[in-house]
């Protein structure tokens, strides 16, 4: 591991997630890995005034940006792809892939929410893909699959999620903004 400041630690950093490598390294990895932390893909949608979208969890007072896991026979951005239609009801015609995060981006889970079961899961490593709207925002179905995610969107500013994301995610997406903040289509003029 290696620290980029911030805070910030990065897992695997010889992988880079783009071409045949990202198929390669991903179709020999468990959802799993052997420290515990499980394979995930994180989603920051922006409209073209560098706003993003956040999302409330279905029935609780939770927001964050879309996620989920990597399955076995998945690459990282078909994972994202998928998690953006599950998600979100959007399709890769409705946005444009600004970016992605170069290495793993790691949290840990608290105590009281790590699986105890084998395999143990103790926190999710994340590639974050930097996605632009390229449709109307009536392309949006928060209920796309049966069992919904979120239950209520708005665009917020750019930097408003690190501060208002759960505390345990909050590092990994000042790390993820950070990384990703030189490809929004215009600046956000500042992290406030």
């Amino acid at each position: 591991m290696i620290g980029l400041g911030l805070g910030c630690w990065v897992l695997n950093v010889y992988v880079r997630m783009s071409g045949t490598d990202s198929n390669r390294f991903v179709t020999g990895c468990e959802m799993i890995d052997a420290d515990g932390y499980r394979a995930n893909v994180g989603i920051i949608l922006c409209n073209s005034a560098a706003q993003v979208m956040w999302a409330r969890r279905v029935g609780q007072d939770a927001w964050q940006f879309p996620q989920g896991g990597i399955s076995p026979e998945e690459n990282p951005e078909g994972a994202m792809y998928r998690e953006l239609w599950e998600e979100t009801g959007l399709k890769p015609e409705h946005v444009a892939v600004l970016g992605a995060t170069d290495s793993w981006l790691r949290y840990r889970l608290p105590q009281r929410l790590m699986r105890r079961s084998e395999p143990r899961c103790v926190g999710q490593k994340q590639i974050w893909y930097l996605l632009q709207l390229e449709t109307d925002e009536a392309s949006f179905n928060l209920s796309a699959t049966k069992s919904p995610e979120f239950d209520h969107w708005k665009w917020v500013d750019y930097w408003y999620p690190v501060e208002n994301v759960v505390f345990f995610k909050r590092r990994v997406y000042q790390c993820a903004l950070a990384q990703l903040e030189s490809r929004l289509p215009s600046k956000p003029g500042g992290r406030g």
